[in-house]
């Protein structure tokens, strides 16, 4: 279990773009009147441009810790800082993925994903370059006119990454992204995130059930406890990207985090 666990991460330096820091974060919620608390001690550093993959089990927290960093709940004890600035309500410098794609049923990909840059003073102009520049980078070209419908799940979520990703967020937050689709479909799509982040360069951290899939994409792997959620330990990936799927040392690190979870 040695190989396993690795000390925080070098301090970084405050200001730089997608730094993100959280410090003693504890979260409460009321459940029949009684305070129930869902997150304790909570200390995270994500580096500007890392890729931070969050596993455990279900009621562990992990959701309620990516709306707390989003900012869709300002209630709670702690810190929670971008590049410095503490999080305070949403915000375009923090995109989210859910795990089902969101989009308007009656509206094309195209207008689904214009829709983000909304808030943005662009030209018109400016606004179309961009969603072409987008759906380009998620593989949708052809299907701008295309509406949800339409659209297979895989592809659907592509749009939805595409919409998160329009107004350059200097972080993405991906909630299960990739949990109702069929296998095949969320191979690939690992495959095609993973290229979108070596392109894009945001910072990016992934909550997921799958350790296969925060190993192959992540730089370091969170691991949750749950009730109240805290962190148990971190895996750092010594790969570079982007990443063979079989490579020996995944496979090796893929078993000891499974016995180590499953006390196999």
């Amino acid at each position: 279990m040695t190989a396993l666990l690795n000390s925080l991460l070098p301090a970084y330096t405050l200001g730089q773009p997608g730094a993100l820091e959280i410090r003693g974060l504890n979260k409460h919620y009321q459940l029949d009147g009684k305070p129930l608390q869902v997150l304790k001690g909570i200390d995270l550093q994500v580096l500007p441009g890392e890729f931070v993959c969050i596993v455990g089990a279900s009621g562990c927290g992990k959701s309620s810790l990516l709306r707390l960093i989003v900012g869709l709940e300002q209630d709670y004890d702690g810190q929670i800082r971008l590049d410095g600035e503490n999080v305070q309500g949403t915000s375009l410098e923090r995109g989210l993925v859910f795990q089902d794609h969101r989009l308007f049923p009656w509206k094309t990909v195209e207008q689904n994903v214009a829709l983000a840059l909304k808030p943005l003073r662009l030209s018109k102009r400016e606004k179309a370059e961009r969603v072409a520049e987008h759906l380009a980078l998620v593989g949708l070209q052809g299907f701008e006119h295309a509406y949800p419908h339409q659209l297979s799940g895989g592809m659907a979520q592509r749009a939805a990454i595409a919409r998160a990703l329009i107004t350059r967020p200097k972080l993405l937050l991906l909630d299960e992204p990739f949990g109702a689709l069929d296998a095949l479909t969320r191979i690939h799509l690992q495959r095609e995130l993973q290229r979108i982040w070596l392109q894009q360069g945001s910072s990016m951290i992934m909550v997921t059930h799958d350790v296969e899939e925060a190993l192959y994409l992540g730089d370091r792997v969170i691991v949750m406890d749950p009730r109240p959620g805290r962190i148990r330990f971190e895996v750092r990936v010594d790969l570079p990207h982007p990443r063979e799927r079989h490579a020996p040392r995944l496979q090796k690190l893929r078993d000891e985090l499974l016995a180590e979870l499953t006390g196999a």
